[in-house]
């Protein structure tokens, strides 16, 4: 079968942006194809507060993905009410956590950070907030504390890291496509129309 695979990071603005048109691609594709995420991992662990000169950059980024991809919100009190760090490995790790009780909340905690973060203002670098959102979702809160900053799981955080890697993913989102032969296509993304991204998939090429 043919895998997608969708080369993220929870707490990547682009990947917010990208939401609802990957939600609707995700439907409008042919059933031969399966869905795969794998975790790209933006920025490492670190307790360190996030210096003046990377805010002003990501502030800008999301300035400019507003201009980009109309409709996208961002909720700038998150720069007041919040400490920032350059770190999204806690939530990916999260999201790792949540899968492993039920797969089929994968997605699920991916919106939640997604949701938290740009709409709430409330930082998933923080464990404190992702554990709250493991018991929005009704997940067994204690199983997953330890599986937040547990070996297994930051081996497999970095394991999927290097997956992507290998696979030529520079940036996020990115969108691979593996036919049965191991053959990868990167998928040129649309933010604003799921039609160009299904012509590739039909044997479009890539303009």
């Amino acid at each position: 079968m043919t895998v997608l695979y969708y080369i993220h990071d929870p707490m990547c603005s682009w990947c917010w942006a990208f939401r609802p048109v990957w939600d609707k691609l995700r439907a409008q594709l042919p059933a031969s194809i399966a869905v795969r995420y794998l975790l790209g991992g933006l920025a490492a662990d670190s307790d360190l507060p996030m210096s003046a000169e990377t805010q002003l950059m990501i502030r800008h980024h999301w300035q400019t993905i507003e201009k980009r991809v109309p409709g996208t919100r961002f909720n700038y009190d998150f720069w007041t009410r919040c400490l920032p760090r350059r770190s999204t490995y806690p939530a990916c790790r999260a999201v790792i956590a949540a899968t492993r009780q039920n797969p089929q909340l994968e997605d699920a905690m991916i919106q939640a950070i997604q949701y938290t973060y740009y709409l709430q203002a409330r930082n998933p670098s923080d464990d404190e907030v992702l554990i709250d959102l493991a018991s929005n979702l009704s997940l067994d809160v204690s199983r997953f504390c330890d599986d937040l900053n547990g070996a297994e799981t930051q081996a497999e955080l970095l394991s999927e890291i290097h997956t992507s890697r290998n696979m030529g993913a520079t940036g996020f989102p990115s969108l691979i496509l593996e036919d049965d032969n191991g053959f990868c296509r990167h998928i040129r993304i649309d933010y604003n129309n799921t039609e160009p991204m299904l012509q590739q998939f039909s044997g479009g090429q890539e303009k």
